[in-house]
């Protein structure tokens, strides 16, 4: 047992899932796949609650849709931040917090927008590289 945070990442296609896996395990996050909805809905409701949760939305048993919409009935699980994970057309940032999503992530999935997306999750730093610029005897950050 370690002390890393717990993602949930819940993915139909396995070769997705376990990429998403690997990406977590090398940063340093404890991955807890489920397949679908239903595999993470018994997750969530008889296991320790994870810190954050990846979710396909495109599933054939239980899909993205239907598993936020039962986990409003779980109080103690709608603090869970979740992360859309699609590559639906319509989907963005915007569309993703009206279902209640804390991010998003499109597909094909890129690694640094996975890890900047739970950076701001849990709001821990990024790689991003911030200086300051001496202008005109003042300070201005970039």
């Amino acid at each position: 047992m370690t002390n890393a945070r717990t993602v949930l990442v819940v993915e139909d296609n396995p070769i997705q899932r376990e990429g998403l896996a690997a990406v977590l395990s090398q940063e340093g996050y404890d991955a807890v796949p489920a397949a679908n909805g239903k595999e993470a809905l018994e997750h969530l409701t008889t296991k320790p609650t994870p810190d954050a949760m990846l979710l396909d939305m495109m599933m054939s048993e239980l899909d993205g849709w239907q598993l936020l919409k039962l986990l409003r009935q779980y109080p103690n699980l709608m603090a869970v931040p979740v992360i859309i994970v699609t590559g639906l057309g319509i989907a963005n940032l915007e569309w993703a917090r009206s279902l209640g999503a804390a991010g998003l992530i499109r597909k094909p999935i890129d690694a640094e927008q996975l890890k900047d997306a739970l950076a701001r999750v849990f709001g821990t730093g990024t790689d991003l590289i911030r200086f300051t610029v001496a202008r005109s005897g003042q300070d201005r950050k970039l």
